[in-house]
């Protein structure tokens, strides 16, 4: 059994959800110890049973005993260790995905976990519920709440037009493209995802310099070339970032220590 698999939801569902992955240890007989994930962009909720994960992010320390968690945006590397007898099932939301719920404000949340009561999702998941099961569940709810949000808020807009530009583009020209002030979108923003939009595109930068990495060979493709590429200044300046959130540099970097997307 694979410790790490992926799981991708339905075509509309996936205007909201990006995937779900799991993490199985549930017939290991042993701690696995010092894994690691990077951030992405997105935010997780987390379905744990059995006995528990310890997760490390850059503020604190939290112990997931069985329970579901909601975890907010990353913005640094985060260590994972996994009880033996314990199996995560990660529903990975999109940036945009909480701004449909306002009741939330998460501009003071980042790197952080809490524990939530499940019956305060607005669709339900059991502990111990099959991939399958929660596959089902999610995109029954995100199909309708595509339908019922047919048109894209500012947050989604926001997040598009970043991809479409590929991150190269300023809060300036975001602003402009929407015709709204600056001010207003960093505060819509900041408010429904814990981000400035300038560390969002700086995480997506990094994010996809790293994906480039992992798939290419980087004795053909050299640091300069995934630096420019990916819009650094110079390959001095990629390899900063680079140690700002990963805490190595990209000649050190090993990808087998980290869960890393299989999906391109």
């Amino acid at each position: 059994m694979n410790l790490y698999s992926e799981h991708y939801v339905s075509q509309k569902a996936e205007r909201f959800v990006n995937k779900i992955w799991c993490l199985d240890n549930s017939i290991g007989e042993s701690l696995i110890k010092n894994k690691l994930v990077l951030p992405n962009g997105c935010f997780n909720l987390a379905v744990v049973f059995g006995n528990a994960i310890e997760v490390h992010t850059s503020k604190n320390k939290y112990e997931m005993n069985e329970g579901i968690y909601f975890c907010s945006q990353m913005t640094n590397k985060v260590l994972v260790n996994i009880q033996p007898k314990t199996k995560v099932s990660i529903i990975q939301l999109h940036t945009w995905t909480l701004s449909m719920f306002p009741r939330y404000d998460l501009s003071n949340f980042t790197d952080s976990i809490i524990k939530i009561n499940p019956e305060e999702l607005p669709f339900q998941i059991q502990i111990d519920a099959e991939i399958e099961v929660i596959l089902n569940t999610i995109n029954a709810y995100f199909e309708e709440l595509a339908f019922l949000h047919s048109e894209k808020n500012a947050i989604e807009k926001i997040c598009e037009i970043i991809k479409i530009r590929e991150e190269d583009i300023s809060v300036s020209e975001i602003s402009s493209a929407l015709n709204s002030s600056q001010r207003l979108l960093q505060i819509k923003f900041k408010n429904a995802t814990g981000l400035t939009i300038k560390k969002y595109i700086q995480i997506l930068k990094f994010r996809k310099s790293v994906d480039q990495m992992i798939t290419s060979d980087l004795e053909k493709l050299k640091l300069t070339d995934i630096a420019l590429y990916n819009k650094y200044f110079d390959q001095s300046h990629f390899i900063k970032k680079f140690k700002d959130v990963t805490k190595t540099t990209p000649k050190t970097f090993n990808p087998d220590s980290y869960f890393l997307s299989q999906k391109r």
